[in-house]
């Protein structure tokens, strides 16, 4: 029987599907890489989303804490306005000397602020070109197609395209430009751990999927008796190694291949492999897994990857406070935890975190809780990050404002999904003049780097 390593000419990555744990692999081995700088020896990258499901309410993210923005704050959030207190708000200061503060639920995060670890991003959000509310209003501009709605914002912001997919994902396009600095390695530069991704899906670079866990070992082959089991390892590797002439009966015997190949590359990721307790939450879990990934980047050779990680729960129309709290208790914590294992690993200043989210939510409550917005602030998270900051414009909070696309506090975003993503991009390696392959609207936009990581 052919001899199969795991970096093999019928590599896993050019399969469709690995079983039921590994889903959407593309075909890159067998493709030409552009041109690219070679990366110096040691050169390792990441950028890790953790996408918040439902609508974060980044007005209780990050709030004022001083002056006409605070008061605006608590007169248009009323009943659902962090109250005053050091376990309810923390503060943070931006460089300028503006005070903000975190939401209390953040506590595990707060202390990477002062270590100039953590920064938040004001009002960011889909936008076609830089838009007013008077623009809004009379409809003198483009707008992202289907405002508002779930389904079609989360595809939009994965895509990083505000009329819809495109059928690529952001980090999956920058996967695609930079899949140069892997040329040497077959193993996936972009996963998602929480189910299919469009976030991670590029037009070359396929989104692979990983469950937790990720044992891809086939059932029942060291079962009784355990005399008989590596007969069975080697019939089964027979059988998948059998050219059929079959078309998918051969795809699917690679697939099975290729599954058994990966998972003896991962088999040696135990809890073991780092010192740093991860939380047991869904997202601690999931942002572990990347951790343990990362940690194999000398055995995979990989000099650049994306990662992408969600939690749910925060279409928070009613019992908003203590629910939000909680589910930033559990982001935080697990952030917290992973930033931690880049340390332990040594590459925490080559690995950038941020969140998203469809979108934000209405500054005004509806009952207990919030309906739909646009505008959201996020956090970014990292050695390479210039933390201890606030970068954009932070939004004029007044219901019926300059902001406002009504008088509700639906507000239109100050800084562009493109400058965002744009800003991480650069730092991750791709050439400026790919940036407009992977945002084509970054070029609406005076500022296309914000300067948040370098």
């Amino acid at each position: 029987m052919q001899h199969r390593s795991f970096i093999s000419r019928r590599s896993f990555l050019r399969k469709t599907s690995l079983l039921a744990a590994a889903t959407g692999l593309g075909r890159l081995g067998a493709l030409n890489a552009r041109a690219q700088t070679a990366p110096a020896a040691g050169d390792y990258k990441a950028l890790v989303c953790v996408f918040m499901l439902g609508g974060n309410d980044g007005h209780n993210l990050l709030v004022p804490l001083s002056g006409p923005a605070l008061a605006a704050y608590r007169n248009a959030r009323g009943n659902l306005a962090l109250p005053d207190g050091s376990t309810a708000v923390l503060p943070v200061s931006a460089k300028n000397g503006v005070p903000y503060g975190l939401n209390g639920g953040l506590a595990a995060l707060h202390p990477l602020w002062a270590q100039g670890k953590l920064a938040a991003i004001a009002n960011v959000g889909l936008l076609v070109k830089p838009t007013t509310r008077d623009q809004y209003l009379g409809a003198t501009v483009g707008l992202p197609s289907n405002l508002f709605s779930h389904s079609d914002q989360l595809i939009a912001m994965q895509a990083g395209d505000p009329n819809g997919s495109g059928g690529s994902g952001w980090a999956g396009r920058i996967a695609d430009v930079t899949r140069g600095y892997n040329a040497a390695s077959t193993f996936p530069p972009a996963i998602s751990f929480a189910g299919s991704s469009l976030f991670c899906a590029g037009n070359i670079v396929q989104s692979t999927s990983l469950i937790p866990g990720f044992n891809l070992a086939a059932d029942g082959l060291s079962a009784w008796p355990a005399s008989a089991a590596a007969a069975r390892v080697q019939a089964l590797q027979e059988v998948i190694g059998l050219n059929s002439g079959l078309s998918l009966v051969q795809a699917a015997n690679d697939v099975r291949a290729d599954g058994l190949e990966l998972n003896g590359m991962l088999a040696g990721l135990g809890n073991g492999s780092l010192g740093t307790v991860f939380p047991g939450t869904a997202i601690g879990q999931q942002l572990r897994q990347v951790a343990q990934i990362i940690s194999l980047r000398g055995a995979t050779g990989m000099k650049r990857q994306v990662f992408f990680c969600a939690l749910g729960g925060f279409d928070t129309h009613s019992i908003q406070s203590w629910t939000q709290m909680d589910l930033l208790r559990q982001l935080a914590e697990g952030m917290a935890a992973f930033y931690q294992a880049t340390a332990e690993l040594g590459v925490a200043d080559r690995v950038t975190t941020f969140t998203a989210s469809e979108f934000g939510r209405s500054l005004q409550p509806s009952g207990s809780g919030s309906d739909h917005g646009w505008g959201n602030h996020h956090l970014v998270l990292g050695g390479a990050v210039r933390g201890g900051d606030l970068y954009g414009t932070f939004p004029d909070l007044a219901l019926g404002g300059p902001d406002d696309t009504g008088n509700r506090g639906v507000l239109i975003p100050t800084t562009s999904l493109d400058q965002f993503g744009a800003t991480c991009a650069r730092w991750f390696g791709v050439a400026p003049a790919d940036l407009a392959s992977v945002f084509p609207n970054l070029g609406n936009f005076a500022a296309p780097d914000l300067g948040f990581v370098g």
